[in-house]
């Protein structure tokens, strides 16, 4: 984390390398200038010290220390106030994504919920035994790492104790997972999963699947040997702070949409509760990248918000990537933003502090640079004496740094 915050504050935005072009062009012409000033008082007949006088007052007050300053301060500052906040900015270049960003995509699943999901359910189809059903849907998900896995292979040992080892174990990526249990090749996932490949599925437990996501929990169904032999059912809180975070992205301007691969009906009735209207459900990683892709085709300038290995393909596709700490390491390699904190309400202050970071930036060189332009003139007019030309452009350094300074009285929105 020490290094990404290192890189971010020796980075150069934008902003910033249009600054340094500018100087480029902007001190030959100062020293030509300086020239010329000596040229003209001499040319005139004004006394030799006095032409020299001018000549350094141009040098001194044009000294452009103040536009190097502008940049490094506030990224520095505007970083280190983020880190403080658990804000890690990987580079300065983030900082012109989130001026642009009008489109925020949020995962469902560790994002919008807890992650922390618990066993609700096991729901055995007629002549086979519930608990036989869980304890090989646990073992065969022993070996995932998502949460819905998770709470599975937790529910089963919790009731049944020691599993059996899964082999063979595949991750059906957005799907569901098979494996080889108790010499048993297991299929588990979605009702889709089964169903394409040629599964027998009881109609008692395509209903009770069908019940189980209407209120808003997710249905998990397992089978072997061709037929699908239970439904597992698990359920997801809502964060309590989502809402709020969904409320604050919108006073930004942003549009929110929840992106999942969960069922419709889950991700609608988790989406009503924390006041988003947009959801696009039942998507794979893949499909998580060509909505992307989609609504940026459309003009949409779009934030993608994941914590989980599904999304990482989506973040990095995204114009601004962010990743909660939770998360795993792939979706954090993959974004632009991290968030060390598990608070969705993190993500709107993470906008807020970039967007005044650049304004800052923005800021600085502006004055930096308007006020060398405004000065040259009264030092080549031999109206500046070089020691107050000095002072003053030891003040226009000042300015910048105090302006920087104030980015560590921002406060997040909680």
């Amino acid at each position: 984390m020490a290094r990404m915050v290192e890189d971010a504050q020796n980075g150069k935005a934008q902003a910033q390398r249009l600054a340094d072009r500018i100087s480029g062009v902007f001190v030959p012409i100062v020293i030509a200038l300086s020239v010329a000033t000596l040229g003209f008082w001499l040319g005139t007949g004004a006394p030799v010290a006095a032409a020299f006088t001018a000549a350094v007052a141009v040098l001194i007050i044009a000294c452009p220390c103040a536009l190097g300053l502008a940049t490094p301060t506030a990224l520095m500052v505007g970083t280190g106030r983020g880190a403080q906040l658990g804000i890690l900015i990987k580079g300065p270049e983030v900082l012109e994504s989130t001026r642009r960003v009008d489109t925020v995509i949020v995962d469902k699943t560790g994002t919008v919920t807890t992650g922390t999901m618990t066993l609700d359910d096991v729901v055995a189809a007629d002549g086979e035994q519930p608990d036989e059903v869980l304890r090989i849907a646990g073992a065969a998900e022993s070996a995932s790492e998502h949460p819905i896995a998770r709470a599975i292979t937790a529910g089963a040992r919790d009731k049944l104790g020691d599993l059996p080892a899964v082999t063979a174990f595949e991750n059906l990526r957005g799907l569901g997972v098979q494996g080889t249990v108790d010499g048993r090749a297991v299929v588990l996932g979605r009702i889709r999963l089964l169903d394409e490949r040629g599964f027998e599925i009881p109609a008692e437990l395509t209903a009770a699947a069908q019940s189980a996501e209407s209120d808003g929990r997710t249905a998990v169904v397992v089978g072997w040997d061709g037929r699908a032999r239970g439904v597992l059912t698990v359920a997801d809180a809502v964060k309590a702070s989502s809402a709020e975070a969904v409320s604050l992205l919108k006073e930004l301007g942003l549009e929110p949409i929840m992106v999942t691969g969960d069922n419709e009906a889950v991700a609608r009735a988790v989406a009503a509760q924390v006041g988003i209207s947009r959801v696009i459900a039942g998507v794979l990683p893949q499909e998580k990248v060509d909505t992307v892709v989609r609504l940026q085709g459309e003009g949409k300038v779009v934030a993608m918000v994941g914590d989980g290995v599904n999304d990482a393909a989506a973040l990095a596709q995204a114009d601004l990537g962010l990743a909660m700490g939770s998360g795993t390491d792939v979706a954090i390699e993959a974004s632009d933003l991290t968030l060390v904190r598990d608070d969705l309400r993190a993500v709107p202050d993470a906008i807020r502090l970039s967007r005044r970071t650049l304004a800052t930036i923005k800021g600085n060189l502006f004055w930096a640079f308007a006020y060398n332009v405004a000065a040259l003139p009264l030092a080549a007019a031999g109206l500046l004496n070089p020691m107050i030309a000095g002072a003053a452009m030891a003040f226009s350094s000042v300015f910048v740094v105090s302006n920087s300074l104030r980015l560590r009285g921002f406060t997040p929105a909680r």
